[in-house]
């Protein structure tokens, strides 16, 4: 089993930045590639970067390319998502996901095994 707890969410004016973190636990977290999605009120769950469990690859969904960085310390179990110039349209909730079934990542949500509880951010505009 693997425990995901995110963090880092919260309101902030458009144009702003937020780095999300998303916290691992469990003995079997060693080999997960990792992504991060995201929900509006109203919208289905969408992916919104990727990592694999070395790091050397990322990806992201075409609406946040560079805008938004995905990047991991594996020595602290701990997968970031630094995202800048936050629009109002970012708003959603946050859910960082771990999976074994793709090491080299996803952007489908039904490939991730283990998801946190999700964190809020709000985009003021």
């Amino acid at each position: 089993q693997v425990q995901l707890v995110e963090s880092g969410g919260g309101l902030v004016q458009a144009g702003g930045s937020l780095r999300l973190s998303c916290a691992a636990s469990g003995r079997t977290y060693s080999g997960y590639a990792m992504g991060w999605f995201r929900q509006a009120p109203g919208k289905e769950r969408e992916f919104v970067a990727g990592i694999t469990w070395s790091g050397g690859r990322t990806f992201y969904t075409d609406s946040v390319k560079g805008r938004v960085t995905i990047s991991r310390d594996n020595a602290k179990n701990t997968v970031y998502l630094q995202m800048i110039s936050l629009q109002s349209n970012d708003t959603a909730v946050y859910y960082c996901a771990a999976t074994t079934r793709s090491p080299g990542g996803s952007t489908k949500s039904y490939q991730y095994d283990y998801w946190g509880q999700g964190t809020q951010v709000t985009v003021s505009s």
